[in-house]
């Protein structure tokens, strides 16, 4: 999407949604807007309620109270027959039929009425697309979790609707599989820009492919903006663990001028902020990629504090590792590129200098 998702036309809007199993509410959304064009992920852990709202939206399930506005129309009995045949829903795991897989991405069409060269047509065009064109022929019920996704997705993009809701499309999928398939989802999902509602529990599906981002803890959303808003300034302490925010610490604040001094407590160090303290006593929010071992271009580039801190511990994480390390009565998690850990003193045992920009520290008021 080109333009900024919160200036475009609303294409669904739901109001005072819930949803209560045995009166206990389970979902709660006193407001929700999907724009035209945007992709909206929504990500949450395991069992905050991400797919029941996906279902209400989808109209795959009704809620137990409130409203949903299709194109300024509340979708009553007969506005919701023609709704769902507008959108277009990818289930987890995908429900295919024990047909070929040229049937199975065909059938929407057929339901609707399609026919003859126009049906092959565009079924061959979207198994091209998602690379499973050589399977068409093949039954789908016997075609690997990966090939079978792309099935899904195939059938899904087919119908071009005017709503794509996705429920975690990378799911139970290995690594290897799912980065070959994440940019292919993403370069279709920009090529029609089709209006999409995405969910995931994986933060990185989040980033590379959401306009905006909906962060959802106990059915709640709990915060919704751009990627940068959500995962660098997250609203509350359980947003930023969600998001990956390792780093909070209490702090009291040293001088509010135009950039924020704060000192990490107990006995930590001194960090600037260009955020605004929202009091006295605060919490440091610092993600863990954005702990950085100092050199004089970054301090020149980036305002900041550099100070000095003891490596206790490096995990590799594969292409990746995770340093904690220990600065007076502060432990920090770093988060860097086994490469550049590979090329600095940064071992166990060691004494490094640090530097955290002053933009990648954020301020929460403390509890």
């Amino acid at each position: 999407m080109k333009a900024d998702a919160r200036e475009s036309s609303p294409v669904l809007e739901a109001y005072d949604l819930e949803v209560t199993y045995a009166q206990t509410s389970v979902l709660w959304i006193p407001h929700l807007t999907l724009h035209e064009g945007e992709r909206l992920v929504l990500i949450g852990p395991n069992g905050a309620g991400k797919t029941t709202l996906l279902r209400v939206l989808a109209t795959l399930q009704k809620p137990s109270r409130g409203r949903i506005v299709y194109r300024g129309h509340v979708l009553d009995r007969r506005r919701a027959r023609v709704y769902r045949r507008r959108v277009a829903v990818v289930l987890h795991p995908p429900p295919l039929l024990d047909l070929s897989v040229y049937h199975n991405v065909a059938l929407g069409l057929y339901l609707r009425g399609m026919r003859g060269a126009t049906v092959r047509a565009r079924v061959m065009e979207w198994l091209q697309r998602f690379h499973v064109h050589h399977l068409a022929q093949r039954r789908a019920l016997g075609l690997s979790r990966g090939e079978l996704q792309r099935v899904a997705l195939a059938r899904a993009f087919v119908l071009e609707p005017d709503i794509l809701f996705l429920d975690e499309p990378f799911s139970g999928l290995d690594e290897p599989t799912r980065e070959r398939l994440l940019p292919d989802v993403r370069r279709n999902l920009e090529a029609t820009g089709i209006t999409t509602f995405l969910i995931t529990h994986n933060r990185e599906d989040a980033l590379a492919l959401g306009d905006r981002v909906a962060v959802m803890l106990a059915g709640r959303i709990c915060q919704i903006g751009t990627p940068q808003e959500v995962f660098t300034a997250p609203v509350s302490v359980d947003v930023a663990r969600f998001v990956g925010a390792d780093n909070i610490l209490p702090a009291e604040v040293v001088r509010a001028t135009s950039l924020t001094r704060v000192r990490c407590l107990p006995e930590g160090p001194e960090l600037l902020s260009t955020r605004r303290a929202p009091k006295q006593e605060v919490l440091v929010c610092v993600r863990p990629e954005h702990v950085r071992l100092a050199d004089e271009s970054m301090s020149a580039q980036a305002p900041g504090v550099d100070f000095e801190a003891r490596v206790e511990e490096v995990v590799p994480l594969g292409t990746r590792v995770r340093v904690r390390l220990r600065c007076g009565g502060v432990t920090l998690s770093a988060l860097w590129d086994y490469v550049y850990w590979q090329t600095s003193p940064a071992r166990v045992g060691a004494r490094v200098i640090l530097h955290v920009a002053a933009d990648h520290v954020h301020l929460l008021p403390s509890p």
